[in-house]
C-alpha cells in the first residue's frame, strides 16, 4: 500500500524531528543502531531496484512485492519458522525464576499446542486500516501487563468537512495544487488533494499528526507569493484583467471558479483595477491564509499510521524491552513513535525491530 504500491521503504535523512512521540529523545537510539543505510545495503544484496524522489523518500522501482519477498528469504535463510492464521486467546507471564519459559501463549482449541517462550516480541502494529489486519491487540496486551499507553488517534490521514467546504471539495473532487498548511505552529509544503468527502494528499496527511479536534488548519494557496503586494501591484498597472483570469496563470482554473463564487461573487466581472484596495487585500488575505475547521479526519479507515501507543517511559530505548516485563519487547507503531509522511514510519520498524533482535 504504502508509496502507491511501490513501498516507499526508508528515508535517506532520518531525524528525530521527524517524529513525533510524548518523549521526542527516545526514538534516537534504535535510529541510530540501525540505520537507512544499513537497510539499503540488504536491498542492493537481494538484487531490488529502487530510486530516490522527493525529499529524500526510498521506493521500488517496481513493486511493495519485492520487499516482501526480502524478509521472507531472510526468514528462511535464518530458519525462522513462520505460522499464520493462529489465534492467540492470551500471553501469561510465567511466575519468576525460569528465564527460559518467561511466557505461555494460549492458542485456540482448534490451533496447534501452546507456545511458550522466553522472550516474546509485540509487532502487532495498531487500529489503521482494518481491512489490512490493523487492530489493538498490541494495546490490550500492554494493558494486561499494566504498562501505561498514551492516548491514539488516527493520523496521517485525510480530513471531513460538513459545511459549505464539503460540497467545494466535492466539486472539485481529483483535483490536486501545491500548498504550504500549517497548525499548532507545524508547516508543510507539499501537494493538497480535494476529494469527495474533504481534503487529502501529502500537506493534509503531514498537517494530521498536529491537527486535534476542533483546531483550525490555515492553507496558502499560493506559496511563496504575497497576493495582497501582488494585487496592488497588478491594479496599479490599470490592469484589466478579472481576478479569475488572472489567478488562471498561478492556480487551476477549476479552483478559481470555486474560489471566485467563495469570495468574489460581486466582482466576477470587475477588472482588478475597479476592485478597491480593501477588498483585494481581503480576497489576497484568505487566498495566503484560508482558514478551514474539519469536522472530523476519516479515521482509521483510511488513515496510514496510529499516533500514540505503548508510553515510551515504559521501554528501555536501546532494547525496546518493557521495564517491569524482562523478555518482553514491543517495536513499530504499537509504540509511542510516529513518524511524518515519507519512509520515516517504516524505517522505525526496521529500527526498532533490529533493537530489540538484537536482545531478545
Amino acid at each position: 500500500m504504502s508509496g502507491g504500491g511501490r513501498c516507499n521503504f526508508t528515508n535517506l535523512y532520518v531525524e528525530a524531528e521527524h517524529f513525533l512521540s510524548n518523549n521526542p529523545h527516545f526514538c534516537k537510539s534504535a535510529l541510530k543502531a540501525y540505520t537507512p543505510e544499513d537497510f539499503i545495503s540488504m536491498v542492493e544484496a537481494h538484487g531490488i531496484e529502487y530510486e530516490e524522489k522527493k525529499h529524500h523518500q526510498l521506493f521500488c522501482i517496481n513493486s511493495s512485492k519485492d520487499i516482501l519477498q526480502m524478509l521472507l528469504t531472510q526468514c528462511s535463510d535464518l530458519g525462522v519458522e513462520l505460522r499464520t492464521s493462529v489465534e492467540i486467546q492470551k500471553v501469561l507471564k510465567q511466575a519468576q525464576g525460569s528465564s527460559e519459559q518467561r511466557f505461555e501463549l494460549l492458542l485456540d482449541e482448534r490451533d496447534q499446542k501452546n507456545i511458550s517462550c522466553a522472550s516474546l516480541v509485540i509487532a502487532t502494529g495498531a487500529l489503521s486500516i482494518p481491512t489490512l489486519g490493523g487492530s489493538g491487540y498490541g494495546y490490550e496486551l500492554a494493558k494486561e501487563l499494566e504498562l501505561p499507553l498514551i492516548t491514539r488517534q488516527a493520523s496521517l490521514v485525510p480530513f471531513m468537512f460538513s459545511d459549505e467546504i464539503k460540497d467545494l471539495c466535492e466539486q472539485l473532487s481529483g483535483l490536486s495544487t501545491p500548498v504550504t498548511i500549517s497548525s499548532n505552529n507545524k508547516t508543510f509544503e507539499e501537494s493538497m488533494l480535494f476529494t469527495h468527502r474533504g481534503l487529502s494528499g501529502p500537506a493534509v496527511l503531514q498537517i494530521s499528526n498536529y491537527w486535534r479536534p476542533g483546531d483550525v488548519i490555515k492553507i496558502d494557496l499560493l506559496p511563496n507569493m504575497n497576493a495582497q503586494e501582488v494585487f496592488i501591484e497588478e491594479k496599479g498597472k490599470q490592469s484589466r484583467l478579472t481576478l479569475k483570469k488572472y489567478l488562471n496563470t498561478f492556480l487551476p482554473k477549476a479552483l478559481v471558479l470555486q474560489l471566485e463564487s467563495l469570495w468574489w461573487p460581486s466582482h466576477k466581472d470587475h477588472a482588478l483595477c475597479e476592485i478597491s484596495n480593501s477588498e483585494l487585500k481581503a480576497i489576497g488575505a484568505n487566498l495566503n491564509q484560508w482558514s478551514l475547521k474539519p469536522s472530523s479526519t476519516e479515521g482509521y479507515r483510511t488513515a496510514e499510521v496510529t499516533l500514540g501507543g505503548v508510553d515510551t517511559d515504559a521501554l528501555d530505548s536501546k532494547t525496546m524491552e518493557a521495564k517491569e516485563h524482562p523478555g518482553l519487547f514491543f517495536i513499530g507503531e504499537v509504540v509511542d513513535v510516529t513518524g511524518h509522511l515519507g519512509g520515516y514510519n517504516f524505517q522505525w520498524a526496521w529500527a526498532s525491530g533490529y533493537s530489540a533482535g538484537l536482545f531478545a
